[in-house]
């Protein structure tokens, strides 16, 4: 059917705010999000990470009866979905005051879910021969899909996709398919994320993904410099309100955005490391912007995967070179991940919100900490400094993730 799909609302939670202002306000500020975390012992290397500060405060008002059952993505999940639904329809109102119930979905992914909780009440169990009673709730990757449906009775199509880093583009991506295809009036999708146990960070670390760095943050994570070593593992959550175009103007909705193309393509090719042949990354971006009747030159930034670990980048520079040809070395680009850290299952769907807030500021976030740049990643990382952009009106956002997922999203600002 085509219908046109929109942007009215989002939310998001993460170590650099509570919000999507305050999340914006800190990077235009040049502020990062992680800083040094030790571990109890030596078994974890890894020395900078990109957690929230605990506040129980920050989830009044939340249904407690469900928040009791959720493990800290799922909760993070809840607070993100009730910004972009109040951003979307309005302080004080109900989504069901506008939309019918099985009329509103819900996809949120997550790259592990809530098997820090698996961890935490098997060690209760382990050492009392009791844990709580919300164990087997806790530990499914669906709780906070469940959660938000709950809250909110939303009937609508539900899904929870799991697709490690590529996880929150691919949720806003299949929303997006199923708003297009008139199956759905409106949709929140998005990631949320929170690994902070130690036995699961341990897991991470031994496999060399996260950043080697011991000392500064600057070097924690350093996209496409030569001095990267891994990324900083973050924790948080990105939730967006997506509705079809007809539906949001006929209840007079503020329009953020528009999404206009979106491709996921597979590596099949190892557990870990990017296909050596860039196959899939290429076609994701070509068919994306074939989706959205787009050429290369006509993308005024591109939001990257940009992790700071030495097989990615270099791996994405090339793969974006493949796909835009000349063009892609007069395309401002950027890593946000210079600031967040790696929010894994929650990455993309934030990195949409800031591609939004770069289209509606029309301010191109800077990569930091780019100060010796690898001679192999040759394209306008934006290093070090924001900048400022005429007339922008289209974004890419690139989402990769371990396990092959190669997803690429197009937004645009709304045009009639």
């Amino acid at each position: 059917m085509n219908k046109r799909v929109v942007v009215t609302g989002y939310g998001a939670i993460s170590s650099l705010g509570e919000n999507v202002q305050e999340i914006w306000d800190a990077i235009m500020a040049y502020q990062i999000g992680y800083q040094r975390f030790d571990f109890p012992n030596d078994s974890v290397n890894a020395k900078f990470f990109g957690y929230i500060e605990a506040d129980r405060k920050r989830f009044k008002g939340l249904p407690k009866s469900i928040m009791k059952m959720s493990p800290d993505f799922s909760k993070y999940a809840v607070l993100a979905s009730k910004q972009a639904l109040t951003m979307a329809f309005g302080v004080g109102n109900q989504p069901n005051d506008f939309v019918d119930p099985f009329d509103f979905g819900v996809i949120i992914g997550t790259g592990w879910g809530g098997v820090d909780n698996v961890n935490y009440n098997n060690n209760d169990f382990r050492d009392a021969g009791i844990a709580t009673s919300f164990s087997t709730l806790m530990s499914m990757n669906s709780v906070a899909t469940a959660a938000v449906s709950l809250t909110w009775n939303l009937r609508g199509y539900q899904n929870t996709p799991v697709a490690a880093c590529a996880t929150g583009t691919m949720a806003l991506g299949d929303a997006y398919e199923i708003i297009k295809s008139g199956r759905q009036k409106v949709m929140l999708a998005g990631g949320s994320e929170s690994l902070k146990e130690h036995f699961n960070v341990w897991s991470i670390d031994v496999i060399q993904a996260l950043s080697k760095e011991q000392e500064s943050a600057e070097t924690a994570c350093c996209p496409f410099d030569k001095r990267r070593s891994g990324f900083v593992l973050s924790e948080g959550a990105a939730i967006l309100c997506l509705e079809e175009l007809e539906h949001a103007q006929a209840r007079n909705a503020t329009i953020l955005g528009e999404i206009t193309g979106y491709s996921n393509f597979s590596d099949a090719y190892d557990m870990t490391a990017p296909a050596e042949d860039m196959g899939a990354r290429v076609k994701s971006i070509e068919v994306a912007l074939n989706e959205a009747n787009l050429t290369p030159g006509q993308i005024d930034y591109v939001n990257l995967h940009g992790t700071s670990t030495p097989l990615n980048d270099k791996n994405e520079t090339e793969s974006i070179k493949k796909a835009l040809g000349n063009a892609a070395y007069d395309i401002p680009m950027s890593s946000t991940k210079s600031y967040s850290g790696h929010l894994i299952g929650a990455a993309g769907s934030f990195e949409a919100i800031l591609c939004l807030k770069a289209l509606q500021t029309g301010t191109i976030p800077a990569t930091v900490h780019l100060n010796q740049p690898d001679p192999e990643c040759d394209l306008d990382y934006t290093p070090n400094k924001h900048r400022q952009v005429d007339n922008m009106q289209r974004a890419l956002n690139l989402s990769f993730g371990f396990g092959g997922a190669n997803c690429a999203l197009i937004l645009e600002k709304f045009n009639q």
